[in-house]
């Protein structure tokens, strides 16, 4: 079932997802050669606790952190760990979530460690970008499959590939809600977008086949082929006109 969201919700909304704007920014501004992925998870615990929130993801399925942060070719579920060492030239996704007054936020990015490759930064770039591509569709009256298509599109325009065994969501009240939000398939089918809508689009992007694998540690899902992978998400509302990103910071978006 999805639930549409009231004006006293969506302001609920707004408090949880600036939480977790600043979250991800902290994390970022982190990013740096010699940070471990475990210090970049404690800055995200300690971001979300000081606004008196709580980390989505701690416990969450049995998730032991409070940020997936995931490098390289690993796409998604990266479990912090104090052995984990950035490099310079690494790329580095950080996902985060914060719990507050009832309601979730939910967003990521991918940050480059230092310099780092031309296929790198290009595949970052096209990974946010594929993000805007979508939403350009997250509007009423159209379908959750025409912001799926927007996105594959121009992901594949540009030479990469997008994951399958993953998509984006509604949030709410619950992390993960009702509707499924896909990278991937054809406009015009599915459920149609409404007003008070909440969902997380995330595109996850591959530089080589969109194939994945689950590690032994049940968690982290790395690319088939090894090859770099980025990530980039915020969690949206379907409105009368635009759509709002609730993830943001006094409207400024990372």
């Amino acid at each position: 079932m999805i639930h549409l969201k009231s004006e006293k919700e969506l302001e609920r909304m707004r408090v949880a997802g600036r939480i977790t704007a600043l979250a991800r920014k902290a994390a970022a501004d982190a990013v740096r050669p010699g940070v471990t992925t475990g210090e970049i998870d404690r800055i995200v615990r300690k971001t979300i606790e000081d606004a008196g929130a709580k980390p989505s993801f701690l416990g969450y399925g049995g998730f032991p952190s409070s940020a997936c942060v995931s490098v390289n070719d690993e796409v998604i579920h990266g479990i912090p760990s104090k052995h984990h060492v950035v490099r310079e030239g690494d790329i580095v996704k950080v996902d985060v979530g914060a719990y507050i007054g009832g309601y979730h936020g939910d967003c990521a990015c991918t940050v480059p460690c230092g310099e780092v490759s031309e296929e790198a930064r290009r595949l970052i770039e096209v990974t946010r970008q594929s993000f805007y591509e979508g939403i350009k569709f997250a509007r009423e009256g159209y379908r959750v499959s025409d912001i799926s298509a927007a996105v594959q599109a121009y992901v594949e325009k540009n030479g990469f590939s997008v994951v399958r065994a993953y998509v984006g969501h509604g949030v709410g009240e619950n992390l993960h809600e009702s509707p499924e939000v896909p990278n991937f398939g054809h406009p015009g089918h599915g459920i149609r977008l409404q007003r008070g809508m909440t969902i997380a689009v995330e595109p996850m992007v591959n530089v080589g086949v969109y194939d994945v694998k689950v590690l032994p540690d049940g968690w982290t899902v790395k690319t088939r082929d090894g090859k770099l992978s980025a990530h980039y998400e915020n969690t949206i509302a379907i409105t009368d006109g635009e759509p709002e990103i609730l993830t943001s910071i006094d409207g400024e978006v990372l």
